[in-house]
């Protein structure tokens, strides 16, 4: 899913406002660390669009043809994703 700049500043400026709200962080630098929280997402962001592109073509690749949308798609899809996600070390 491809994320404005609009979006992805609404969620930096939203993130680090409830983080300071609850005292969970001090932010001394808000235009910072919002600068920062801003880059962060959007390469979030892109590498989620990198790991389904590569993912949709791993299902497409296979032979007997899957439709997409199709139980065994969704199935797939959530593997070959995980799968990515882990080899990244993005998740356990």
């Amino acid at each position: 899913m491809k994320l404005s700049e609009a979006r992805i500043l609404y969620l930096a400026r939203e993130s680090l406002a409830r983080i300071r709200d609850e005292g969970l962080a001090e932010i001394s630098n808000f235009p910072m660390a919002l600068r920062q929280a801003r880059e962060m997402i959007a390469e979030w962001n892109e590498k989620g669009d990198e790991i389904d592109a590569l993912v949709r073509r791993k299902i497409t690749s296979i032979k007997r043809g899957i439709a997409e949308g199709s139980n065994e798609w969704n199935l797939l899809y959530r593997r070959y994703r995980d799968e990515e996600l882990r080899r990244r070390g993005i998740q356990n």
